[in-house]
């Protein structure tokens, strides 16, 4: 079964046969465990559900609007080579609250299959080669063309965290997840319109949309430490997962493993120094938040911190605060200080900072 749909007519007098051809399409493609999953959220008549195997839009555009509730599709998202084009056309033909179910081939389970298929050492060497060739030359300016003319965007390389980040920035949220086949399976319902984001960052330096004095929105320069697209799951990552010592999120698998590296000795807030040249931001200051971090702030807290400049050195490495309540306290204590005497209160703050940064050897996660 290669690039074709299947639907159902109307009649229900076909519902046994209907059912029946429709679980050996699927357990042909996959396995009677995908069946049983995808029957969880399928129609079980199939009257309003669209079957796919398919790597291509063109296939879900001519079907008709205002049909089906649910689209499952057996192909995985590795081999699609417009990846969010094909997720937005999905979006478009489900109503709010319809469901699409789909599958990916995530960057571990691909280390897992290739180090266990191949022998010691030489299996290391087949994946860093295969994470070479499929994940970087994909995401880099100058050799994108070429990997895209010679692959057709086949057999990608893609992490969970890019993942659900496309399917939410194309209008999804995630239902349930499960790993079946050696593959990642997921459910994601549409929530609202896709965000039609044409100018992703798939390079080393990333700008994001912080909340800047005046409340104005300011594009923040860093070193990427998170997967392509993370930007979009910070609601999804704040849902699941509680905030950790010191406020970060935990269990955060947005943040890369070079990431982790480069947050503990601060490599990826470098970039910040042309924001502060550029006059967005001072020295020492509370943290630019996105807007999703900032609604967790108390109003009061919000309209003091819109009256200042962020500044590249937090109160946080001062102060070393354990949670997210004990943050707000220590950004008061120090907004409230800094209105009284600016200059005092941000040398007393930055030698403060500087002390637990060199000698009891506070780092950022």
């Amino acid at each position: 079964m290669n690039n074709h749909a299947v639907n159902t007519p109307a009649d229900t007098s076909v519902k046994p046969r209907v059912d029946s051809q429709m679980r050996q399409l699927i357990v042909n493609e996959t396995n009677e465990q995908v069946y049983q999953f995808v029957m969880k959220y399928a129609d079980p008549s199939f009257r309003e559900t669209l079957l796919l195997a398919t790597t291509t839009r063109f296939n879900i555009e001519k079907q008709p609007d205002d049909t089906f509730s649910c689209i499952i599709n057996l192909k995985r998202l590795n081999n699609i080579r417009r990846i969010n084009k094909f997720l937005e056309v999905i979006n478009s033909k489900l109503p709010y609250g319809g469901l699409f179910i789909g599958c990916v081939e995530t960057n571990w389970l691909r280390k897992m299959r290739i180090l266990k298929k191949n022998p010691p050492v030489l299996n290391y060497i087949i994946y860093t080669f295969d994470y070479l060739i499929h994940r970087v030359m994909p995401k880099l300016k100058w050799t994108k063309r070429f990997y895209f003319l010679f692959t057709n965007g086949f057999n990608r390389l893609i992490s969970r965290a890019e993942t659900y980040g496309r399917l939410y920035s194309c209008g999804f949220t995630i239902v349930e997840e499960a790993r079946l086949v050696e593959m990642h399976y997921f459910v994601v319902q549409k929530e609202k319109e896709p965000a039609f984001d044409y100018h992703p960052t798939y390079g080393m330096f990333i700008r994001l949309n912080r909340i800047g004095k005046n409340g104005k929105m300011i594009k923040v320069l860093k070193m990427r430490t998170m997967h392509p697209y993370s930007e979009y799951l910070q609601g999804f990552i704040f849902d699941r997962f509680n905030l950790q010592e010191g406020g970060k999120f935990a269990n955060d698998f947005r943040v890369t493993t070079l990431g982790r590296f480069m947050r503990r000795f601060w490599i990826d807030e470098l970039p910040m120094l042309y924001n502060f040249f550029k006059g967005d931001m001072k020295l020492v200051g509370v943290r630019p938040l996105s807007p999703q971090y900032f609604s967790l702030y108390t109003k009061e807290l919000q309209e003091q911190r819109i009256r200042f400049k962020p500044g590249l050195i937090p109160p946080f490495y001062a102060d070393l605060p354990k949670n997210l309540e004990e943050i707000m306290e220590s950004e008061k204590r120090y907004l409230d200080a800094y209105a009284k005497q600016p200059l005092r209160t941000d040398i007393r703050y930055f030698f403060k900072a500087t002390y637990n940064i060199l000698f009891k050897k506070v780092r950022s996660k």
